[in-house]
């Protein structure tokens, strides 16, 4: 198992850590429901230098990253970021990830910890044609994501940026924490606003510090990877391995936002067929009728006890009190107000298909 640049601190902090791609990863430190309290209430600071980062750079920068992600990059100016996804030939989705356009011909992908080496060999096999610099930066640098309605007051003194004028899904490149050439970034996987950090290793603990001690007097509080996934869950929003994959599309996964045919792109031909055509099963979001909790891998069936499909995320919602999960069903099932069933144990629970997201703020 790999560590990060802060393991020995998660560890001093009493984190319970578990292996997670590949890295020993700090999933909770005083208990899931509270972290997840402090980041829809405050501010926490999440670990996430797992993640993979790859710099694309040159001439033909653009015209790779148009080839293997399934959104319009041409639409990025320098500063903006943008979610996106690696469609594969079959269909599928190789991964999902931001793009951010950091110069003229320089761009950042951050990819998913557990796909780095696949997404890596995806795109260079494209490579070939466009010849641009890649570099694999993932080793080197570390990502912080401070999050949560307070972030903005807690982080201000940290930088001469104003992070009030920093809209979401744009960054600035600029001095954070008394280091220089930070990337401040308005993105998040919690849904209750903040800022991603991406800074060198060697730069991480300086910044972690300054952070906390910044952050002190608004309760700010480190946050593990079990409270990430309840906050991204009562967002709708996937979770590479779980809600899509290699055999899921961007259509069937309700990406089809991402999806753009104003160019042409690895699959777009088969993928703009079945746009038009539809899909026969669809990703759906559910909140359970009764007391229950939907886990990954249960069988959603219909009222005669069918199975039909199951569930890919599902968790009890510390915000709602109630079951809530995403599952793929017939494109009948889809539409809001239809109802499901889910397969907990012995017992099969009613759910309703409801509008994303979950939690509102």
């Amino acid at each position: 198992m790999k560590n990060t640049a802060l393991t020995e601190t998660h560890t001093a902090l009493g984190a319970k850590l578990v292996p997670f791609a590949g890295y020993n990863m700090p999933v909770s430190y005083e208990g899931v429901n509270a972290e997840h309290e402090t980041v829809r209430k405050g501010v926490g600071v999440f670990d996430v230098s797992h993640m993979g980062e790859f710099l694309i750079s040159g001439t033909n920068a653009l015209e790779l990253i148009q080839k293997v992600t399934s959104n319009d990059a041409s639409k990025l100016t320098i500063g903006k970021a943008q979610y996106s996804c690696l469609p594969n030939e079959t269909g599928g989705i190789v991964d999902d990830l931001i793009v951010y356009r950091i110069k003229e011909e320089q761009y950042l992908l951050v990819v998913n910890a557990s796909n780095i080496e696949k997404d890596w060999n995806h795109i260079s096999k494209y490579n070939s044609e466009f010849n641009a610099d890649m570099r694999d930066i993932s080793e080197n640098y570390s990502l912080l994501a401070i999050q949560g309605p307070k972030a903005i007051a807690a982080m201000q003194s940290l930088t001469s940026v104003d992070l009030s004028a920093i809209k979401f899904y744009n960054f600035k490149v600029s001095d954070f924490a008394g280091i220089e050439n930070v990337i401040i970034s308005a993105t998040g996987y919690t849904g209750s606003g903040g800022f991603e950090i991406y800074c060198k290793n060697e730069e991480v603990k300086q910044i972690w510090d300054r952070v906390f001690d910044a952050g002190a007097d608004f309760g700010i509080k480190p946050i593990g990877l079990a409270a990430r996934d309840t906050l991204r869950l009562e967002m709708g929003y996937c979770l590479y391995g779980n809600d899509i994959n290699d055999e899921t599309s961007p259509f069937e996964a309700g990406l089809g936002w991402i999806t753009k045919f104003t160019k042409e792109f690895v699959n777009s031909e088969a993928l703009s067929t079945e746009k038009a055509n539809g899909t026969e099963r669809k990703l759906v979001a559910f909140e359970l009728d009764d007391r229950g909790i939907p886990r990954q891998g249960y069988a959603i069936v219909d009222d005669q006890g069918n199975k039909m499909g199951e569930v890919t995320s599902g968790t009890m919602s510390p915000s709602l009190n109630k079951g809530i999960g995403l599952g793929y069903v017939p494109s009948a099932y889809s539409e809001k107000g239809s109802k499901i069933h889910i397969q907990i144990r012995k017992n099969i629970i009613s759910a309703t298909v409801v509008k994303l997201p979950f939690y509102k703020v």
